[in-house]
């Protein structure tokens, strides 16, 4: 008798997700040097697994196959993703660690808080506030990562067409530290709402 529940989790959304795990070591290869060429694979490295974020849910929505294990490791995946580009880039004083401390620490919190609740069989759902933190954190990422000047304008040496990748990554680097506190509050405000009940 086949097992249905193999054919559940082997699908397209959820291969997306483990790919996206699975380029996890690569992007942690990658950044063990802090050289212009490494940053460029790793952002986009980084980047198609950001696009595959966006893909995974897409397609379980459209094609109508969300899954408890799609749900438990799509957040899962991204959270890894974002703590090994984060991480790997610290020594290189590319981040602040007090932001990183800030992201990181939110997300264990937030996924504890979500834990409890899912054993009480409470299903808090996701922010518009946590979804742009996400983006924000995908596109600071790309920036810290690629961090030296690029010609983004046909190479043509002008210094007003140069743009600064590692400036540019910090500037939305701040509005997702922002954004991951003030999703954090409304989600823990959220939770004790329900709690209280």
């Amino acid at each position: 008798m086949p097992d249905t529940n193999a054919k559940t989790i082997w699908n397209i959304p959820n291969i997306l997700t483990l790919l996206r795990i699975a380029l996890i070591p690569v992007l942690a290869v990658l950044l063990l040097s802090p050289s212009r060429e490494a940053g460029f694979w790793a952002a986009a490295v980084f980047a198609v697994a950001s696009t595959t974020d966006w893909l995974d849910g897409y397609l379980a929505r459209r094609m109508g196959i969300v899954t408890v294990f799609g749900k438990f490791l799509d957040p899962i995946a991204d959270k890894l993703m974002v703590m090994a580009a984060l991480i790997m880039i610290l020594p290189y004083n590319r981040v602040p660690a007090w932001m990183v401390l800030v992201i990181l620490g939110r997300e264990i919190i937030i996924t504890g808080l979500r834990g409890i609740a899912s054993s009480e069989g409470i299903v808090i759902s996701a922010s518009d506030l946590g979804k742009f933190k996400t983006i924000f954190q995908m596109v600071a990422i790309i920036g810290l990562l690629l961090h030296y000047d690029y010609h983004w304008f046909f190479g043509v040496d002008n210094p007003y067409l140069i743009v600064n990748m590692h400036n540019a990554g910090m500037f939305y680097l701040w509005i997702a530290t922002i954004m991951t506190v003030w999703s954090g509050a409304d989600y823990l405000a959220k939770f004790m709402r329900v709690i209280a009940r």
